[in-house]
């Protein structure tokens, strides 16, 4: 059975975003599955909008999937490092894509790979999708089972730990249904280790 330790988070870069400094975190689960693909570069339009700091990637061995929780820049800005691996994505989210929310180049590229779903799905073994839209159209957060109970990567679901354990909205409901063992955001520093 996969332990929490088959759960590995990669900080990609740092963010200046409402008055802070937000990591952007994505995870490799299996040594074999990336959530998300974060950043690996930046532009001159983002920096403006957005100071970025760009931190080192690990080594990663062959990765044989990419699930995007969601397609903006700091979300998927590593997809074309990954191109022809097959990249789960919800068909509403894909369908979105345009400017000026997206980068639009950084979704759309040579050798992309997307294999495209509609709703809740089960992947791989242990590792399934639960269709969380809201932040943008075809949001998704993935559920990963493991010895010690289920871990949500949520991806943007929303940046505050605090909104997500208040519950309320659609979302996190549905993930509060779930009683997970940890649950991870993109931009916070550390999981919510609830029920």
């Amino acid at each position: 059975m996969r332990q929490l330790a088959d759960i590995r988070t990669i900080r990609s870069a740092d963010i200046e975003a409402f008055g802070e400094v937000l990591p952007v975190h994505c995870w490799l689960v299996d040594g074999r599955v990336l959530v998300d693909t974060g950043l690996v570069e930046t532009t001159p339009e983002l920096e403006a909008e957005w100071p970025i700091t760009l931190r080192p990637w690990p080594e990663l061995g062959p990765i044989e999937a990419v699930i995007n929780t969601h397609l903006h820049f700091d979300h998927c800005g590593g997809n074309r490092r990954f191109a022809g691996v097959p990249t789960y994505v919800q068909h509403a989210e894909l369908a979105a894509v345009a400017e000026p929310e997206y980068l639009v180049e950084w979704v759309h590229f040579d050798g992309a790979d997307y294999r495209e779903l509609d709703g809740d799905a089960e992947l791989f073994d242990g590792i399934s999708v639960l269709s969380t839209p809201g932040h943008s159209a075809g949001h998704q957060c993935v559920l990963v089972e493991t010895d010690e109970g289920l871990v949500v990567l949520g991806g943007d679901v929303t940046y505050s730990i605090d909104e997500l354990v208040a519950g309320g909205a659609p979302n996190f409901d549905r993930i509060h249904a779930l009683r997970p063992r940890r649950v991870y955001l993109a931009h916070a520093a550390e999981p919510w280790t609830g029920w």
